[in-house]
């Protein structure tokens, strides 16, 4: 099951104790469920407070760029007199990421309390939960909790007698992974095809239907209630600073115990990685790709090093991300697996950006004859050109999530890629 390091009352416990069955409204109603809403409408917690709370507490995006969210939040042109809009990004599609939809599944609850947080300390009176096409499941778990917020009056008009509206609908995608940008998403929830829309303007100018519009992810949405019940402070010293709180980070690959981990960011990647019940079958830890796919893969020895938190990782030359950990021992063979990779972003390019729809194709077909044994040695500066000339050249960032991989497997494993071009055969004999 979910674990923590931290006991239920010093930290954010957006997972850790939940075992799929206590998710329903009464239960977390006992757990201290609705307590931070409840606390802001009835002390009139102005929403000028509420930003300042999340600025204070350093939280910043969980699904991948990492942006401050209260920030983020203070952008919303509060006076607006039309409709306005948030929206939660549940669209969890990057390999190694499944954290989002076990927040959905364990708890909640605790995501359409702060998405309903959110509208009040935007002036937002309608909300939509956009979920990943790939887990019906979860998408219906979520309707069933809001069916129950709803009868308990945490949901719709003049909400606990406060007068303050909002209405929240989830909505369920169809499981292409662009949707996860959140203008594509955008795009999807109009009812059209899912493509990223140029910016500027940005969403919190012209969103959803043209109207300003929020956008936050699942995990983001869910450590707000925490925070306005013990204080942004309260937040940041569980993480470090420009770091707030806990993170959920979801662990697949060759370790023992793969699941969901939720630890206070900045901790070691060797604790989580303990905790994890380490390598799997006792085996030498290869490489770790630290924030799902897209995230440029780094050696071990350098992941033993480095603490989990965004400028960490950033200074070791990879991303945090989503959170998604995947590692890879001894026996892995990088040519191989990043050929995976680059398959994945080849079929899921949504061809709108010429650099993309061409590059990701070109880029798979080279690492393709690589690995079967008719590449050339100069392949190995043909993909780094073709990745170059993706990266930064796209509307969004899925040609970036293609090409980094690329440059850093290559950067970090190319003695691999000459002996595959040279001898015909994989440098690791083991790789099953």
């Amino acid at each position: 099951m979910p674990t923590s390091l931290h006991d239920r009352h010093i930290s954010a416990q957006i997972l850790s104790g939940l075992d799929g069955k206590n998710w329903r409204l009464a239960d977390y109603q006992k757990r201290g469920g609705y307590s931070a809403l409840k606390k802001i409408l009835e002390n009139k917690i102005t929403p000028e407070a509420i930003i300042a709370e999340l600025k204070a507490s350093a939280l910043r995006g969980r699904g991948g760029a990492g942006f401050p969210t209260g920030l983020k939040w203070s952008f919303m042109p509060r006076q607006f007199p039309g409709q306005k809009y948030l929206v939660c990004n549940s669209d969890e599609g990057e390999p190694g990421t499944f954290k989002d939809r076990d927040i959905l599944r364990y708890n909640p609850h605790l995501l359409i309390e702060g998405m309903i947080i959110g509208g009040y300390a935007m002036g937002i009176s309608v909300g939509y939960n956009y979920v990943h096409g790939e887990i019906w499941d979860a998408y219906e778990r979520f309707e069933e909790a809001l069916e129950e917020a709803r009868a308990a009056g945490f949901l719709g008009d003049n909400i606990l007698g406060s007068g303050f509206t909002f209405h929240l609908h989830g909505v369920h995608g169809y499981g292409a992974y662009i949707c996860g940008e959140e203008t594509a998403l955008l795009e999807s929830l109009e009812g059209k095809k899912g493509l990223p829309r140029f910016k500027p303007p940005f969403p919190a100018s012209y969103g959803l239907y043209g109207k300003p519009t929020t956008i936050n992810n699942t995990e983001t949405f869910a450590a707000v209630p925490w925070i306005i019940l013990n204080g942004g402070e309260a937040f940041l010293k569980i993480g470090k600073p420009n770091n707030g709180g806990t993170k959920i980070f979801s662990i697949s690959g060759d370790v023992e115990r793969p699941d969901n981990y939720e630890i206070p960011l900045g901790t070691p990647f060797a604790k989580l990685l303990e905790l994890a019940g380490g390598m799997r079958g006792g085996k030498k830890l290869k490489a770790v790709i630290p924030g799902g796919s897209s995230a440029p893969v780094l050696p071990g020895a350098t992941m033993m090093q480095t603490d989990m938190d965004y400028d960490s990782i950033a200074k070791a030359g990879s991303m945090l991300g989503s959170g998604a950990v995947i590692v890879m021992d001894e026996t892995r063979c990088m040519v191989k697996s990043l050929l995976r990779l680059s398959y994945f972003y080849f079929e899921e390019s949504c061809g709108q950006c010429t650099p993309c729809r061409e590059g990701t194709g070109w880029m798979y077909r080279v690492v393709h004859r690589i690995e079967h044994g008719q590449g050339r040695l100069e392949d190995l500066d043909l993909l780094n050109s073709v990745a170059d000339n993706i990266q930064g050249r796209t509307i969004c960032a899925l040609g970036d999530a293609a090409a980094m991989p690329v440059r850093a497997f290559i950067k970090h494993y190319r003695d691999e890629f000459i002996h595959h071009i040279e001898h015909k055969s994989c440098l690791v004999p083991t790789y099953v």
